[in-house]
């Protein structure tokens, strides 16, 4: 599918892809995209992330219908998240290792701080570690993310959501930052405390600029974030 993309779309996403790629978030594999419109999406280069290059082509894909050549087969999972869910404008699929590790386990991170708090009471784990590359798998994770900002694969990273691509990147570093607590408190499980849902509700908000900020540290330094500042 060749489209005229407005070019500041595909900006936003390369500068999200590189973040993901420079914090750790993904390595080789990992993908993100952002949503058009109400029929299609943008995904980044097919390549890891942290090495896309500035002005690099971006590719449209539809949220109804087949993916287009050289879009990645696990992409097929945005797809089917952007058609369940109107709210989600950005999707990463990552691979963060302290989620990884906790994964195996058959555990998520629960809301245990500030940046857990965003996942309360925690993301659902999706128990298959097999790579997915049929439909009606990504349609089945889709349906178990429901309404939730993340959802975490055995051995296999998490798929992160967001309001825009800005967001879901946040909310991937957040997500990871979550999986480190969650390994700490393993060494004294009795003695951990999580947050209640009020607790949650009250502080999972972005005022005080919280996502802008946490964007800015994450693209810090990005030669295609300094030139759009």
């Amino acid at each position: 599918m060749s489209e005229a993309v407005d070019a500041a779309l595909s900006r936003r996403l390369r500068i999200a892809a590189r973040a993901l790629g420079r914090h750790g978030l993904v390595h080789a594999y990992g993908h993100c995209s952002l949503r058009l419109d109400a029929r299609r999406f943008l995904v980044a280069p097919a390549r890891p992330l942290g090495l896309v290059a500035p002005g690099e082509p971006c590719v449209v894909a539809p949220i109804d219908g087949p993916l287009p050549d050289g879009v990645l087969p696990e992409v097929r999972i945005h797809r089917e998240i952007y058609r369940l869910r109107p709210d989600v404008h950005g999707v990463a699929r990552i691979q963060p290792p302290k989620t990884m590790s906790l994964s195996v386990l058959r555990r998520t991170p629960r809301a245990r701080h500030g940046f857990g708090s965003y996942f309360h009471p925690q993301p659902p784990l999706w128990d298959d570690p097999l790579l997915l590359r049929d439909d009606a798998q990504a349609a089945r994770l889709a349906q178990q993310l429901g309404d939730a900002p993340a959802i975490v694969m055995r051995g296999n990273g998490a798929v992160v959501a967001g309001d825009s691509i800005e967001a879901a990147v946040v909310l991937a570093w957040y997500l990871e930052d979550a999986a480190r607590v969650e390994l700490d408190c393993l060494a004294a499980p009795d003695l951990a405390v999580a947050f209640t849902e009020a607790e949650a509700r009250q502080r999972a908000t972005w005022n005080g600029r919280l996502l802008e900020r946490m964007w800015e540290y994450l693209t810090h330094g990005d030669p295609e974030a300094a030139a759009s500042a």
